[in-house]
């Protein structure tokens, strides 16, 4: 593929200041079960390419699936044109510099690779959690998901760019359905999709997968006669599971420079976080510590490269509470005049590349589950986002979650359902009273972060410990 997309930038003529060709193959295989019955068995393949031009300071872009130097050619003919038309009303003058000269290969790691299992043995194992998970007629419905997708890349440029990709991604789930008296709960395996990471089936079939199993099935059925979780004022302690969210929504997306910019504003919305607040901002507690960070074994969003070539590394985005840094590529970065990351990230081979979060990560702090819960008086465990709104600043917001636990004199006592809490974000962080150590600290991530016209859906991973703050509001009642 790279000797292709090479002789089409060698064969070109245009009067361009550059260009780059980013090709994708990705293939994806699905299977789900509902009540131990097929729902879904799919395989799909994707194969093209986007070509992104640079002429009289305008990016042009345009995509084919005809991977012929000619149907390239045409691509990029395309592109040009577009960059030239846009430059007069273009609202920044871009360079070459913003696409550096970068060669390399990055492959995700895989224990069991997908060769491991053949179809019929990830249907078996499928039927099986449906099966487990029915613990009690009390259980009306159970599903189950495991979805294997292969994912290459390839990217050269007219500067010199040449650099390979190889993913190998795994998204998992199960979780059922309880009924009873006119109340219906559900539980899952930490959310929908959220166990979904890089590498291989050995994140599917885990030494605690029977545990997990039964556990749902089990807190499906607690959470019939489980009281509604109160309305108070009080201690709330979040799983890594509903700090995903918490991450994902409060941090990740506010500071998307694209966003600060008010290039979203009439599609997913602006920030809270002005460009000014940059290395000023007091963000949250000194507690609060959050990379960017695509190199994390195994965690979904890890890469070696983002999509413009720009080499990934682990930065600060906030460190012992304060904003350094935002998400934003070498192009968003000078637009701004702000630092920011490799983040340029396209969903598809026929999407350009724009500024996305992908690995942010809470730091992990020093103390045990244990002693974290113990030195709370009272207050409230959640865990599993179940519901989420935030506003379109990225400033207030309501989260609900699947399961909720009191906390009584330093333990865990009374399970609760229907467990809600809302916040301001500076509010939320800046209440930060405790972080878990390494020993709590757990990845998830989702696959389907949307963003972006055309609409993107892109995978991102987050990772943080368990995590206490003070003085939240919670309340009960459905979300």
């Amino acid at each position: 593929m790279i000797q292709a997309l090479t002789q089409c930038l060698n064969s070109l003529s245009l009067p361009v200041d550059w260009v780059g060709i980013r090709a994708i193959k990705e293939s994806v295989n699905q299977r789900s079960m509902r009540d131990g019955m097929p729902q879904r068995n799919a395989q799909s393949l994707s194969r093209g390419a986007m070509v992104e031009v640079l002429a009289q300071g305008q990016l042009g872009y345009a995509a084919t699936n005809v991977l012929s130097v000619a149907g390239l050619q045409q691509a990029v003919a395309a592109a040009y044109q577009q960059a030239v038309a846009a430059s007069q009303w273009q609202l920044y003058a871009a360079s070459p510099s913003v696409r550096p000269a970068v060669v390399g290969r990055y492959q995700s790691w895989q224990q069991k690779p997908f060769s491991a299992l053949s179809p019929a043995d990830i249907n078996d194992v499928l039927v099986r959690i449906c099966q487990r998970l029915q613990v009690s007629d009390e259980i009306v419905q159970t599903n189950a998901t495991a979805i294997a997708n292969e994912t290459e890349s390839w990217f050269v440029s007219s500067s010199g760019a040449e650099i390979y990709q190889q993913f190998f991604l795994v998204e998992t789930h199960f979780g059922a359905t309880a009924q009873a008296k006119g109340i219906t709960q559900q539980r899952s395996d930490n959310g929908s999709l959220a166990r979904c990471y890089q590498g291989g089936w050995e994140f599917f079939l885990e030494a605690d997968l029977w545990q997990r199993v039964e556990q749902v099935g089990q807190q499906a059925i607690e959470l019939l006669s489980a009281p509604d979780c109160p309305d108070m004022t009080t201690t709330l302690v979040l799983a890594p599971d509903q700090m995903m969210l918490q991450i994902h929504e409060s941090i990740g997306h506010p500071l998307e420079l694209d966003r600060i910019l008010g290039d979203e504003r009439n599609y997913a919305g602006g920030s809270f976080v002005q460009p000014t607040d940059f290395g000023r901002l007091t963000y949250g507690s000194p507690l609060m510590n959050v990379t960017f960070d695509p190199t994390v074994a195994g965690e979904f969003a890890s890469y070696g490269f983002d999509d413009a070539g720009t080499p990934a590394t682990r930065e600060y985005l906030i460190r012992a509470g304060v904003l350094e840094r935002g998400l934003g590529s070498l192009e968003s970065q000078a637009r701004l005049g702000v630092p920011g990351v490799a983040c340029a990230r396209a969903a598809l081979w026929n999407r350009p590349a724009i500024d996305r979060m992908a690995n942010i990560n809470l730091e992990p702090g020093d103390q045990s589950f244990a002693d974290l819960i113990g030195s709370i008086e009272q207050g409230v465990y959640m865990q599993t986002n179940r519901s989420w709104s935030i506003d379109d600043q990225r400033y207030k917001f309501q989260f609900g979650c699947e399961y909720a636990q009191r906390i009584e004199s330093g333990q865990l006592t009374q399970t609760l359902r229907n467990p809600n809490y809302r916040a301001t974000t500076p509010q939320f962080w800046q209440s930060l009273k405790a972080v878990g150590d390494r020993t709590t600290w757990q990845m998830y991530g989702t696959p389907f972060c949307g963003k972006g016209e055309p609409n993107q859906v892109i995978r991102v991973g987050h990772g943080a410990p368990v995590c206490a703050f003070e003085a939240v509001e919670v309340f009960g009642g459905a979300a």
